[in-house]
C-alpha cells in the first residue's frame, strides 16, 4: 500500500483527523496534484483556523491551480499567522510568494 492510498484510507476512517488529512494534502501536493490536495487543505483550516502551515500549504496548492485571488487571501492570512506565532523562516517564504502579486 503507498503512503498515498494509506492516507487516503485513514481519511476515510476519521475524516476530521486533522493530521491524516495534511499529511495526505502533503502527498497530493508533492505529486503535483493540487487540486486534489485543495479541499483535504480547506477542512484542515476548518479544523484549526490558526494552523499556519496548512494556510501556506494551500496557498501554494492555489497558485499552482490558477486561484491566484484566493491564493492571494490565504497566503495573507498565513503571514499574519506567521507574525503572530514568531515563525520567520515560513514569514520569510509566505512573503516570497506575496511578491508574485505585485507584477
Amino acid at each position: 500500500m503507498s503512503q498515498q492510498d494509506f492516507f487516503i484510507q485513514k481519511v476515510q476512517e476519521a475524516p476530521e483527523n486533522k493530521l491524516f488529512r495534511f499529511s495526505l494534502s502533503k502527498i497530493l501536493f508533492d505529486q503535483e496534484q493540487f487540486a486534489d490536495a485543495i479541499p483535504h487543505l480547506e477542512k484542515c483550516i476548518q479544523l484549526q483556523d490558526d494552523w499556519m502551515l496548512a494556510h501556506i500549504l494551500l496557498g501554494k496548492s492555489l497558485l499552482h491551480s490558477n486561484q491566484a485571488d484566493e491564493a492571494k487571501k490565504i497566503l495573507e492570512k498565513a503571514l499574519k499567522l506567521a507574525i503572530d506565532q514568531n515563525h520567520d523562516d515560513p514569514k520569510n517564504e509566505i512573503l516570497a510568494l506575496l511578491e508574485h502579486f505585485k507584477h
